[in-house]
């Protein structure tokens, strides 16, 4: 093995056949052969064949199974032959459906991927981690996650933190220089960086030595080789509900069984129909319907620019009462813009100067000559301050390239952060003039002239005080100030800082990030929906203030607070004021941590915006934690629990809208089986206690387990987006999804059913002919289960929410209709599924019946669901 730390950069380079100018594509090629991607080897998945095999290891079907075997040993090959065929569609539908979600899971990883900065044919191109390949030459900055083992070849006061690989929390300070000693352990490796570790501070360049299962991670590989998809809390709850409930079916079929054998019914028949009783009623589809229904909403939200990395984070964003939220970038922005200028005596609006005019228009050349910043079409480089006031040029057509050109830079003195100004020298008119930029303050005390448009006249008092209430003015308002003045110097004379000083103040020029036009609305939203913004920034207080006011975040200045206010109070003062507090400035991510603590120790449920290294520790204590996906690091990314791609407040909004959207439909889902199934097991209870022909044959109970639960069930959850959502309040995360009024639902809704059950099944006995009967009531409860999908679509009427707008329960219901009808009118079916002909007004009752479940439930949400307001 090549001990690299041992060696100079350029043996390193050398050994690895390495250009500067990295790799190149064939290179790349050979290289992806030897050494394949750059990821750590999973456990092996299961092939979609073993997960067919798996479908039977239900308890359920094994039982199903032994039935199948007992029907072919008695010689009734038709049941056999019908179960057999049920179980084998049921396991094609659950291998389907296992196989689609973890298609939708692994493209949600694909999406929320870490990515490199490598260098290739000559060029700087940013690639998915996994496609690095040994000897290519990557660049690290701080945020940046290390996702293969490197020798460094530069460093800039590069820092690491190791503690994956080493357990020490402290970053490590890398060198570049070759380490001259055998056997030294990771941690010592100082000009080496390791997969797994992250960037905390400056910068490198690093020549990747060892990808995937080759790095030092990968021979402890143990740390994730069990990479399976955990199950969310709402799973881990309906597989515990669905045991306790194939119990309590289980105890009822086997009361049924035992009743039909004091009966005297054969016991055969009396075991085929109290398994089949089984397998129809207990609801064995919850779990997958629920990954199904998560993966593809999540997927949807990706479109809309919220990345779920963590499936549990669906559950906890119906719930989340309060957003912490950054300021720049995410309620703002993210882009200096000038609002306001002072000059010749008056405040002006940004576009309302006049070039014409000799002032104004020496107000915008001196913003654009003493600047070092550069537009065009696809990118702004330089300070952002920089950036406006070039931006301000453009507004009336003057640009910074033409105008340096036009008049030459001949000298500068760079911005220093303790003078507070920039000063440059340019030649306007023919003669030179230094043009000096900064704070207020500094500028003030160094002038001695003010131009107006009546010429050049000293600078009085009572001219400063105006100045400086402009300023005052503008500060309130959140707005950056720049001031400018200038004066002539001699030709050919070297600047120095002796020559800022004896100005001519001409102006000021005021700027601000400002808000995301969608930010207010954003806001407005939240507050409605019952959740509270709050800001947490680095800013200045009147800053900060400022852009939560013109947003709606801030009401009165009292629910502002400051970074050392925060200091001298303790955890349990902070509990008690958090709620009257929606603005924190001057920040440090020790504060962050404590203001999410004090929310969720009043029981709240928190969102947590980040971008850099430093938030990572805020957004794993809150309950979602949210990266920027423009400005995020990897480690922040890495942290959170969703990662906006637009870095936009009103995404975190619309994706808590589309969380609670979601719940809402597995929570339907969820009330569309269970009723359905209640029906059933209410109906056989009914002719078993009743003491009256079997309702049900063993294949019809499967056929109505096979038709009327997945389809109608995924359909509903795939329900379009409920827009008065977000006028609802946060749902308690405590109180669970099968609590006392759902299961009250659930039962209603499903007597309704078996009531028109076993109407039909009675008008079926007044024939004499319990064949009719039984088939009767199996066509009415399949048909009022595959109608009873569309009262579950909502808990407002299908009316309201638009009786087509969800062309997925259409197709289900179509598909369950047309298997339906196939059943009762075709001859081969009908003898198999042991059903018999009916006559017109037979078939009357069944569509009148179906329909009574629907018509009921739509009348009661009409008249008494009343929308939110």
């Amino acid at each position: 093995m090549n001990e690299f730390y041992k060696k100079s950069s350029n043996e390193v380079i050398e050994t690895l056949g390495v250009t500067d100018k990295g790799l190149n594509d064939e290179e790349i090629k050979k290289r992806r052969e030897q050494y394949g991607f750059n990821e750590l080897e999973e456990a092996a998945r299961k092939s979609h064949l073993q997960v067919f095999i798996d479908q039977f290891k239900d308890f359920l079907v094994i039982i199903l199974l032994a039935a199948a075997l007992i029907s072919a040993f008695l010689g009734k090959l038709e049941s056999t032959l019908v179960i057999m065929v049920v179980i084998t569609i049921n396991a094609i539908l659950g291998t389907i459906q296992h196989i689609k979600a973890e298609q939708s899971l692994k493209s949600l990883k694909a999406l929320s991927s870490p990515t490199a900065k490598v260098l290739r044919n000559g060029q700087k191109v940013e690639i998915p981690s996994r496609e690095l390949v040994v000897g290519d030459i990557l660049y690290f900055d701080a945020g940046d996650y290390v996702s293969a083992d490197g020798r460094i070849l530069e460093t800039y006061s590069l820092q690491v933190n190791e503690s994956s690989l080493t357990g020490e929390s402290e970053s490590v300070l890398k060198v570049s220089e070759p380490i001259d000693v055998d056997n030294i352990s990771i941690g010592d490796r100082k000009n080496m960086v390791f997969s797994g570790s992250f960037v905390t501070y400056g910068r490198a360049v690093v020549l990747v030595t060892g990808i995937g299962m080759n790095t030092e991670i990968g021979k402890i590989a143990n740390l994730l080789e069990n990479a399976k998809e955990k199950k969310t809390p709402l799973q881990a709850s309906l597989d515990s509900f669905g045991r306790k409930l194939a119990i309590v079916i289980l105890a009822i079929s086997a009361f049924i069984f035992a009743l039909d054998i004091f009966r005297g019914r054969e016991i055969i028949d009396s075991f085929m129909f109290a398994v089949s009783l089984a397998v129809a009623a207990i609801p064995e589809a919850l779990s997958s319907i629920v990954t199904i229904v998560l993966a593809l909403g999540t997927q949807k939200m990706a479109k809309k620019n919220a990345i779920v990395r963590k499936l549990h984070a669906v559950e906890s964003l119906g719930s989340i009462s309060v957003i912490c939220s950054d300021k720049t970038g995410t309620l703002t922005q993210n882009k200096m813009t000038v609002q306001k200028i002072y000059v010749d005596n008056k405040v002006l609006n940004h576009d309302d100067l006049d070039k014409n005019k000799v002032i104004e228009k020496k107000l915008i050349l001196m913003a654009l000559l003493c600047n070092d910043a550069i537009t065009t079409e696809k990118k702004e480089i330089g300070d952002p301050t920089e950036v406006a006031l070039v931006n301000l040029g453009e507004i009336y057509d003057m640009d910074e390239l033409s105008i340096r050109k036009d008049y030459p830079r001949l000298g500068e003195i760079p911005f220093d952060s303790d003078r507070k100004l920039m000063s440059t020298v340019s030649k306007l008119k023919d003669r030179p003039i230094i043009i000096t930029k900064g704070a207020l303050d500094v500028l003030l005390l160094r002038a001695v002239k003010i131009e107006t448009s009546n010429g050049i006249k000293e600078l009085t008092e009572e001219d400063k005080k105006e100045i400086e209430k402009i300023n005052k003015d503008f500060s309130k308002n959140g707005l950056r100030v720049l001031a400018f003045a200038y004066k002539d110097i001699e030709e050919g004379k070297d600047i120095s800082l002796e020559d800022e000083k004896d100005l001519t103040f001409v102006g000021l020029v005021a700027m601000m990030d400002p808000p995301r036009l969608e930010s207010a609305e954003a806001v407005a939203n939240c507050i409605r929906a019952g959740i509270k913004p709050v800001m947490i920034t680095g800013d200045h207080k009147i800053t900060a203030s400022a852009i939560a006011k013109q947003i709606g975040i801030l009401k009165d200045e009292k629910e502002a607070m400051e970074g050392f206010e925060l200091e001298n109070i303790s955890d349990e003062e902070l509990k008690q004021k958090v709620q009257d507090i929606s603005v924190y400035a001057r920040v440090s991510p020790e504060h962050k941590i404590r203001i999410v603590r004090a929310w969720q120790e009043r029981g709240n449920i928190v969102a947590m915006t980040g971008d850099g290294v430093n938030d990572a520790p805020a957004l794993k204590q809150a309950d979602i934690g949210i990266a920027m996906g423009i400005t995020g690091t990897e480690v922040a990314k890495d942290a959170a629990s969703m990662v906006l791609t637009d870095d936009n407040f009103s995404t975190i909004v619309k994706a808590i809208s589309n969380g609670r959207s979601i719940y809402e439909n597995i929570k339907n889902s969820i009330k569309f089986l269970l009723s359905g199934n209640t029906a059933g097991i209410l109906s056989v209870l009914y002719a078993s206690l009743g003491a009256l022909p079997v309702p049900f044959a063993p294949v019809q109970l499967l056929f109505i387990n096979l038709v009327t639960d997945s389809l109608p069930a995924i359909a509903i959850g795939l329900e379009p987006y409920n827009q008065n959502i977000m006028k609802e309040k946060p749902r308690d995360v405590n109180v669970p999804i099968l609590n006392k009024s759902f299961a009250l639902e659930v039962i209603l809704e499903g007597m309704l059913i078996a009531l028109s059950t076993i109407i039909a099944f009675h008008i079926g006995l007044s024939t004499g002919d319990a064949s009719v009967a039984s088939t009767m009531a199996f066509a009415t409860l399949c048909l009022a289960r595959l109608i009873h999908g569309f009262n579950s679509r909502s808990k407002e009427s299908i009316f309201k929410i638009g009786v087509f707008s969800n062309k997925y329960i259409w197709i289900a219901t179509i598909v369950g209709y047309l298997l339906l009808t196939a059943v009762l009118t075709f001859r081969p079916l009908m003898g198999i599924f042991e059903v018999t002909a009916l006559n017109a007004s037979q078939h009357g009752y069944i569509y009148g019946l179906s329909f009574i479940p629907l018509i009921v439930v739509q009348i009661y949400k009409l008249v008494f669901i009343k929308p939110e307001k």
